[in-house]
């Protein structure tokens, strides 16, 4: 493929705050170009954006099916690649199915889906259409998580023994929603956000990094959920003790209540001869701390030899340039667009081209949903994850 690969864009349009990030993610590389897009539920919105992003009016469409329907009946040459799906949680499943039926490859925001069932049904579609599927869990993109799962995949820090992931935001604290608030609205709502409110938003994301980079499961859990702002319908709030398949015990605590916090996203690692830190907030250093010797400080910084090559393949800059949430947002575009490239040339992606979260994560993520959800419902102590 001696071309840019092109992606159209579900969702995503005027006042859209993800589907911005997605599009200079996506861009930042240039291997990838935004060809087509359907912006909005509502049409005009659709042509709207469509106008301010240049793209030709014939490839603006006003829903998801009339350009998945209209874009396979493009030449070859001219179609979009794949799909890109920047909607809230309940117009995830819909769309991605339809581009997988008509031989579309997808990427997706998370969570997946409004359900594990969907997340299922989405897992057996992707098998079965042979095409590829990102999931947009984007801080799995930084490079020193890539370290840091590179340090604990070789026996660095030795067997893992504890876990402790956080994800505290303040955003919540009042009743934004009843502002009309676009943001604070959808994922209020059950009938949009599904099952659980932060547990769904940012829980996921403490779930899916503490994941992926021990390379661990959750087994079980033992979940407290809670609605601190009066007639809201969703949790805003929620503390979870895990246990990992191998014997490691964990912590996961996700809150939008927190008054003064950003997005300090936040993970401590525990071993038999060490442990790792990381912070999304100051996401070029992983700290590791020893047994037998002084804490030692890692630095991002695409001229350090002595980074892993996973990790150095996801440095963009030398050392000292910071790096941050839209480059590891690009990286897992950067990834995917080089996996699609071989796929559709028939050649075979390698692990690092492969580096993106898929499927299979997002039908983690819905599991964890939804057993944290009735986890915290139910009166026995440990609730098995799943399945």
């Amino acid at each position: 493929m001696p071309r840019k690969i092109r992606m159209g864009m579900i969702g995503g349009g005027k006042d859209a705050f993800i589907g911005a990030v997605h599009r200079i993610a996506a861009a930042i590389d240039g291997q990838i170009e935004l060809v087509c897009g359907a912006f909005s539920s509502d049409p005009k919105k659709s042509k709207a954006s469509g106008r301010e992003l240049f793209l030709p009016p014939d490839r603006v469409y006003g829903t998801y099916e009339e350009m998945i329907l209209k874009e396979k009946e493009l030449p070859e040459g001219e179609r979009m690649d794949f799909v890109s799906i920047v909607t809230p949680n309940f117009m995830h499943y819909a769309p991605a199915k339809m581009a997988l039926e008509n031989g579309f490859h997808v990427i997706c925001d998370k969570p997946m889906t409004f359900d594990l069932e969907q997340a299922k049904d989405l897992e057996k579609l992707v098998k079965k259409s042979k095409k590829l599927f990102g999931l947009t869990h984007n801080y799995t993109g930084y490079p020193m998580v890539k370290e840091a799962r590179h340090m604990i995949a070789t026996g660095k820090i030795g067997k893992v023994r504890k876990i402790v992931v956080e994800y505290p935001q303040g955003w919540l604290a009042t009743p934004l929603e009843k502002t009309g608030q676009k943001q604070a609205d959808w994922r209020t709502d059950p009938k949009r956000a599904g099952a659980a409110g932060c547990m769904g938003d940012i829980g996921t994301h403490a779930e899916n990094l503490a994941e992926y980079i021990t390379g661990l499961k959750i087994q079980s859990v033992c979940a407290d959920l809670t609605t601190f702002v009066k007639g809201r319908k969703l949790d805003d709030d929620g503390n979870v003790l895990l246990r990992f398949r191998g014997g490691a015990r964990g912590i996961l605590f996700a809150s939008q209540i927190s008054v003064g916090e950003e997005n300090n996203l936040k993970i401590r690692i525990y071993g038999e001869k060490g442990g790792l830190e990381w912070f999304q907030i100051e996401p070029n250093t992983l700290i590791a701390k020893w047994l037998d010797k002084p804490t030692q400080i890692i630095r991002a910084g695409g001229n350090y030899g002595n980074l892993s090559k996973s990790a150095l393949a996801h440095c963009r800059t030398p050392a000292g340039h910071p790096e941050g949430f839209l480059e590891a947002f690009a990286n897992i575009y950067r990834n995917f667009a080089n996996a699609l490239r071989k796929v559709e040339s028939g050649k075979k992606p390698n692990e690092i081209d492969l580096d993106f979260p898929t499927v299979k994560d997002g039908v983690r993520g819905m599991a964890f949903i939804e057993t944290v959800v009735e986890a915290s419902k139910s009166k026995e102590k440990w609730y098995p994850f799943k399945k």
